[in-house]
């Protein structure tokens, strides 16, 4: 009876953590945004430091040059994407006398024989506004920045995590062995023998995670450029790594490709049916990902059912925002390692 009532009290002690821990990550999400991203980047970075280490690299320089290679590799995805973009936006103003042109002489007849509405929309002079405007587009800038004043918080936070990030993970790859071994340190011995199992299995579920993710980025980077090739897009090979690369951030990938892949269209094709296509190869890809391929290759693989998938996506996202989402399935991964070991407990004490 008194074993009984120990294991009860030790499951209550375990739910009770689990729930002050919880509270505490929603209470302090608006500051936790940087240390969450240093603490995943250096998951992710950590066997390549530990295996640089290991062939006799000191791990501070072992740690600095794997920085250098993550900072190098997302400055490498922003000179890909901010040329392309300016490029297609410059097209795309150079076009705007053209989409005027397709809105008085197809647009505004199709709505008033389908719908009966009557439009008058003066398009020379708007054609005459931007044609002798769009130009000086840049001096926008001045005149707008005084009213960014109320969006200064917004920036400060933003330049706060651009410099905490790589200060943090500075410091937690150079020291994850130590880190680690302190935190073990700290649980006391009667607890190892449960909470060392436990630490490892999740591991486990997480490398997975991260291989099913890797696999994700591959297929789709695949999908989407050898889609926008197929339908003849400029710019294919860019547009589809850029989207592709980007799946590992639900949505992000497909709304900067759908920009993109939209704005090269639009100014590459003269008839609709082409934005058409592209918009079908990139609404495509968003329903395969996340409806097919993502619940396969990472659910199953962390033991997440498809509709606990998309469950997840959107229960963190409306608690903890972009960063909800991003960390929304290795949470729950981690979760369920947790809720099956306390199940498998809670049974072996219902049979004693």
């Amino acid at each position: 009876m008194n074993n009984k009532h120990s294991l009860d009290s030790h499951f209550f002690w375990w739910l009770t953590l689990i729930g002050v821990v919880s509270a505490l990550i929603y209470l302090l999400s608006p500051i936790l945004t940087p240390f969450l991203l240093a603490a995943v980047i250096a998951y992710i970075c950590n066997p390549l430091v530990t295996w640089l280490a290991a062939h006799k690299i000191p791990r501070t320089l072992s740690t600095i040059l794997v920085m250098l290679m993550t900072m190098g590799a997302f400055t490498a995805m922003i000179l890909i994407m901010l040329p392309l973009f300016e490029k297609e936006v410059s097209r795309l103003i150079e076009r705007i006398p053209f989409f005027l042109d397709f809105i008085k002489s197809r647009l505004i007849p199709w709505l008033e024989i389908h719908f009966n509405v009557e439009l008058q929309i003066d398009i020379a002079s708007l054609k005459q506004v931007l044609m002798d405007h769009w130009q000086s587009a840049g001096g926008i800038a001045a005149k707008v920045l005084p009213t960014l004043k109320s969006g200064g918080l917004a920036i400060l936070e933003f330049l706060m995590i651009l410099i905490l990030v790589p200060v943090v993970l500075f410091y937690l790859l150079r020291d994850w062995n130590v880190l680690v071994k302190q935190t073990g340190e700290l649980i006391p011995p009667v607890w190892q023998k449960q909470i060392f199992p436990l630490a490892q299995e999740t591991d486990r579920v997480l490398a997975e995670f991260l291989r099913g993710e890797i696999a994700v980025i591959i297929i789709m980077c695949t999908y989407f450029i050898t889609g926008l090739w197929l339908v003849r897009l400029e710019f294919a090979l860019p547009i589809g790594l850029v989207a592709g690369l980007l799946v590992f951030v639900p949505y992000l990938g497909t709304i900067v490709g759908f920009a993109l892949a939209t704005l090269t269209a639009i100014t590459q094709f003269q008839e609709w049916s082409g934005v058409i296509a592209v918009w079908i190869v990139i609404g495509s890809g968003q329903l395969l990902e996340s409806m097919l391929i993502t619940p396969r290759l990472v659910g199953e693989r962390i033991g997440l059912h498809p509709v606990a998938v998309i469950f997840a996506l959107l229960a963190f996202g409306q608690l903890f925002g972009f960063i909800g989402i991003l960390l929304a399935l290795p949470v729950s991964a981690v979760l369920l390692v947790w809720l099956r070991r306390l199940h498998k407990q809670y049974m072996e004490t219902m049979k004693e």
